[in-house]
């Protein structure tokens, strides 16, 4: 074990950019001894922020970095799972491949993890797998519907869980931000089926997504969320972040049909 064993340590995936750096540097800053997970090589580390390379998608790559950080530190106290994509596009124009792809890395890449580092928190009695869901993990998303699922499955597994791990001292807890400013569009992958009917479609998905990275909060506005849900000596199970604290009180309170007018009069649809 070494010096940062004393200290809680923290494994954060998709750590080399957007709000998995903003998390990963916000919990170096606060205590931590935070290792950061990136697909490639060459990811430059934060301050404080030890890189490891890890891709979700693959068993062994999994775990090799919880092995790692274990070998470094002897515990891990928090995983926060943020590695993510997105797609957007009509769904019917989204092919089984870009869905089975799209769910590998934002489902069972996030479950892997999970799995990966359940073993030590259940040894030492304790632990936080913080997982970065979404308001699309509660409400509609027309035209990224298969994001959105993956959202939505994030919820209900992270719920699950927190039964199943509560009883030794483990809790799940998800963390649902709106529109954030990363390089989420940048990165977006496009459903690639041509299908009669939705000519227009693609600019209009352009227009909501440069509006959203406009109007987005900050990474570190949910990095501080994070921050405060791997710390709470009682965590909620649930934690909106920024923006996305309106819109969960208004899907939760505003009558169905009300928000789903509003929905579609400002998406156009």
């Amino acid at each position: 074990m070494t010096a940062a064993s004393n200290r809680p340590v923290a494994l954060v995936t998709g750590a080399s950019s957007g709000i998995g750096l903003a998390a990963a540097t916000r919990l170096a800053k606060n205590g931590f001894a935070v290792f950061g997970t990136s697909r490639g090589d060459g990811a430059t580390a934060p301050r404080g922020v030890t890189m490891v390379r890890c891709d979700v998608t693959d068993d062994a790559s999994v775990a090799e970095a919880v092995e790692t950080v274990i070998a470094r530190t002897g515990r891990i106290d928090v995983l926060v799972n943020n590695a993510g994509l997105g797609l957007a596009g009509p769904a019917e124009a989204t092919s089984i491949d870009q869905a089975r792809a799209l769910f590998e890395v934002n489902v069972f890449g996030l479950i892997r993890m999970t799995q990966a580092v359940l073993p030590a928190m259940r040894a030492q009695r304790g632990g936080r797998v913080v997982n970065v869901s979404s308001v699309f993990g509660l409400m509609p998303a027309p035209y990224m519907a298969v994001y959105a699922a993956t959202k939505h499955a994030v919820e209900g597994y992270t719920e699950s869980l927190d039964h199943e791990v509560r009883g030794f001292g483990i809790r799940a807890i998800a963390i649902e931000p709106a529109n954030t400013r990363t390089a989420f569009d940048a990165n977006l992958v496009r459903a690639h089926g041509n299908v009669p009917g939705y000519e227009g479609v693609d600019a209009r998905v352009d227009a909501m997504l440069r509006g959203m990275m406009e109007t987005g909060d900050d990474a570190d506005v949910v990095a501080g969320v994070i921050l405060e849900a791997a710390r709470a000596a009682k965590p909620r199970l649930r934690y909106a972040a920024g923006r996305g604290r309106l819109l969960s009180r208004l899907r939760r309170f505003v009558p169905a049909a009300a928000f789903d007018a509003s929905l579609r009069k400002q998406l156009g649809v």
